[in-house]
């Protein structure tokens, strides 16, 4: 078992409240209960030795020949989904025998917030015989709880502060003391089976039922039906059907379903550079990457996530103004609290020693007046019919637009959460731009009350500011704030939004500009840090978000040829099983949260952008 596998060495398991990773060696090594923002049960992604984690591997140390020392057999794993499914399988094939591990979450009462959550390790041979070996090293609270095991025969129990852990076992397994945690192994042959189940779930909490193997073969059918239901439900069918798919249901297992409120990632504490600072908690909702999302999923046909998210969004504008004093923030927890704290964990060494490790976010109060952009854009996209364009929330919206007449034209902290002070950000006049224009076209389709003269004229002072003061004749580009000629790739949002026409010559030659300064084989930087100082160490790899959306804007450019290439490299990037974290390294590793929701929405973004240009060119689609 390596203690920190790559960042990409992983797949995502959840019941949409919670998830949780596996290594391709079968350790889970990352889980958070009850919800995706809880303390951890399991985080060895972070400190190999005091996060704690879940093992199943296979393979046992080679009897030696006398005199010899013992090696270890070559055991080779593989890991895949199920098609189409969030069931992930760790195969793993030895000397002897090829077996198993079939990792999933049951997806029961996923509409109502529960503190009982479970993962189901099912175990099988396929051929031959295979030795299992089974460690589950529970570490409550991010490691900083201590707990007691309570063994009885082939059922533990591992409780902690306010909380407890079962683990069962079928019959074939007895599992053993070790310290206050357990292991076992397990030998099995071809067509046998085996199954452990963990759940997790608040101290006294009644004990989960006795295990056997079919209640197990039956939760997979389950899950394997719940899946597969919820995927038909997409009309996509272009030439990327695969990554879509799996994009959608990535974006689905991060999103909490009691509220709708999807979160940003995964993970807490991925490092943006092997052992540098840039180590962020992503496990909360901002505003700005969830109601982008809402046009990924309603263009793949997913309407319910997407009002789901519409009606969080309306709700945390009727709370009335946020700790920062304004309308909204910039992130909150899945159920709407504001409160973020952000403390270091200075226990856990970080993974590969990246450290500081942070729970909680600092940003959240940090003024960003892009998310009113999207907010509007998210609030925009609902049909008539919807229950938030009714008149109530329509009034708070129109409410936030009046306040925002005044209140626009201010430095900020910008898209980036950058902690190098605030500017005049050209990204955030975008986005406010996007609220009014939004906002007017809401209101005169739905024949809503608004102050639509007002709103005309801030609209049009803040393309006017843009393309006077964000626009640099010396680059010929638009750039990333007033006064600079630092490019941005965020302004790559400025036709996807219809700022600008995808083929405007301004918007052409900022594009060329961009190709030139920040895209190095069709991987695209956010900003060049050296010439915009961001207040923090080290440097980052290419962010995947924009590498996407530069695809979006080479299609609708009409740059065929170079878009496709782009995305099909871009393709290449993601993981065994087609996942990404936030950025690409200058190796080709993954770095940051994983997976990060950001990068799978603007993937979906651009494979339709992309199909609807090709068949356009091709006399098929729309247009042609």
């Amino acid at each position: 078992m390596r203690p920190y596998p790559p960042i990409a060495e992983h797949g995502l398991i959840g019941d949409l409240q919670t998830c949780a990773l596996v290594s391709s060696e079968g350790v889970l090594n990352w889980f958070c209960s009850p919800r995706f923002d809880a303390p951890s049960v399991f985080a060895g992604l972070l400190d190999h030795g005091r996060g704690g984690y879940f093992a199943i591997s296979a393979g046992a140390p080679a009897a030696p020949d006398a005199g010899e020392p013992v090696r270890e057999e070559a055991v080779v794993t593989r890991q895949l989904y199920l098609a189409d499914t969030a069931i992930l399988i760790t195969r793993f094939l030895t000397p002897e025998g090829v077996g198993e591990v079939v990792d999933f979450m049951p997806v029961a009462e996923q509409h109502t917030p529960t503190d009982r959550h479970q993962v189901v390790r099912y175990i099988r041979v396929v051929r031959g015989s295979v030795r299992f070996s089974l460690e589950c090293r529970p570490r409550f609270d991010y490691g900083r709880a201590p707990h007691e095991l309570l063994l009885d025969g082939r059922t533990a129990r591992f409780d902690g502060p306010g909380v407890s852990a079962h683990l069962q076992a079928v019959d074939t397994i007895a599992l053993e003391a070790d310290g206050q945690d357990v292991r076992a192994t397990v030998t099995l042959a071809a067509g046998e089976n085996a199954a452990v189940l963990l759940t997790v779930c608040d101290a006294g909490s009644p004990a989960p039922p006795p295990l056997g193997t079919a209640d197990a073969v039956r939760q997979f059918m389950e899950v394997h039906r719940f899946w597969h239901e919820w995927i038909s439900r997409c009309s996509y069918r272009g030439r990327w059907q695969q990554m879509v798919n799996r994009a959608a249901i990535t974006l689905k297992l991060l999103t909490y379903a009691p509220t709708g409120a999807p979160v940003a990632a995964a993970t807490m504490g991925l490092p943006e550079q092997e052992g540098g600072e840039r180590n962020w908690d992503y496990r909360y909702t901002w505003v700005r990457d969830a109601s982008l999302s809402v046009r990924a999923m309603r263009d793949l046909g997913f309407t319910h996530e997407a009002d789901g998210f519409r009606r969080w969004l309306q709700q945390r504008l009727r709370a009335g103004a946020a700790p920062n004093g304004e309308p909204l923030q910039i992130m909150y927890r899945v159920d709407g609290d504001p409160y973020l704290t952000e403390e270091v964990l200075g226990h856990l060494e970080g993974w590969r020693g990246s450290s500081p490790v942070r729970a909680g976010n600092g940003a959240a109060g940090q003024l960003q007046l892009d998310i009113y952009g999207e907010a509007v854009f998210a609030l925009a996209q609902a049909g008539q019919t919807s229950d938030v364009v009714g008149y109530d929330a329509w009034m708070h919206s129109a409410g936030v637009l009046d306040w925002l007449c005044d209140t626009w034209d201010r430095p900020d902290e910008g898209i980036w959460e950058t902690r190098g002070g605030q500017k005049d950000f050209t990204y955030s006049r975008l986005m406010c731009w996007v609220a009014f224009d939004r906002g007017i076209r809401q209101a005169v389709a739905n024949a809503r009350p608004a102050d639509l003269n007002r709103w005309t004229a801030v609209r049009d002072a803040i393309m006017e500011q843009i393309m006077t003061r964000g626009w640099s004749p010396e680059r010929q580009a638009f750039v990333q704030h007033y006064g600079s000629t630092v490019l941005d790739a965020s302004l790559l949002m400025m036709p996807l939004v219809g700022f600008i026409a995808p083929k405007d010559p301004r918007w052409l030659s900022t594009l060329d500009a961009m190709d030139a300064e920040l895209v190095s084989d069709s991987l695209v930087y956010r900003y060049d840090p050296e010439a915009s100082p961001d207040g923090l160490r080290g440097t980052e790899g290419t962010f995947s978000l924009c590498s996407f959306l530069y695809v979006y804007a080479l299609a609708r450019a009409g740059r065929l040829e170079q878009a496709r290439y782009a995305f099909d490299k871009m393709l290449t990037y993601a993981n065994h099983i087609g996942l990404f974290a936030e950025e690409i390294g200058p190796t080709g590793e993954q770095l940051g949260n994983f997976p990060q929701a950001f990068t799978h929405l603007a993937l979906i973004t651009a494979a339709l952008a992309l199909d609807a240009e090709l068949d356009r060119s091709m006399g098929r689609g729309p247009g042609a």
